[in-house]
């Protein structure tokens, strides 16, 4: 007798691409931790000035060019550090956990959804900080993944439970 394998949905789909979206994201904080690591802040002010020049040339108010120059020319060795020791580490952390939520893991799935949960509270904060549309939208992203990861766990406890002889208690 063999059983059929789950019936894969939209939303299962949607929650494995999510994931990956999640895990890509992870990728790049740990490239740009790595880059801020190797790059000096002094580097990083004269490329944003080099990126910025054309733009600025057009239009010497342009607020994004404006702001990255403002951004670039106040960083610090400190906060670079700081920067790149946050990026290795929340990218290390989330690849580590959308790995193993996409193997099937049963323990990564609380882990991914408190994980987030601390990010999501601390984007909140500096939402209320520093208002940032980009921050808004990643916030509602990562609602988002919490929502379908524990639904997804749910399923996935739900199945296992049932697959898994259970002790009958005696009469």
């Amino acid at each position: 007798m063999s059983t059929n394998p789950p019936r894969t949905t939209l939303l299962d789909r949607t929650f494995r691409v999510s994931l990956i979206l999640k895990g890509l994201d992870g990728v790049l904080e740990l490239i740009g931790g790595i880059l801020l690591l190797v790059v000096t802040p002094r580097q990083i002010g004269d490329l944003v000035r080099f990126l910025t020049q054309h733009e600025l040339a057009e239009d010497p108010h342009d607020f994004l060019a404006n702001s990255l120059l403002h951004l670039s020319s106040n960083l610090s060795v400190s906060a670079s550090l700081f920067g790149a020791i946050y990026l290795l580490l929340h990218g290390l952390v989330k690849i580590v956990l959308v790995w193993a939520v996409l193997k099937d893991k049963l323990w990564a799935y609380p882990w991914m959804i408190a994980f987030l949960l601390v990010f999501i509270i601390y984007q909140g904060y500096r939402i209320a900080v520093a208002f940032s549309w980009g921050l808004v939208l990643l916030t509602a992203f990562d609602i988002f993944i919490v929502w379908i990861t524990s639904r997804e766990y749910r399923i996935h406890r739900a199945r296992n439970q049932q697959a898994s002889p259970t002790a009958q208690p005696a009469d």
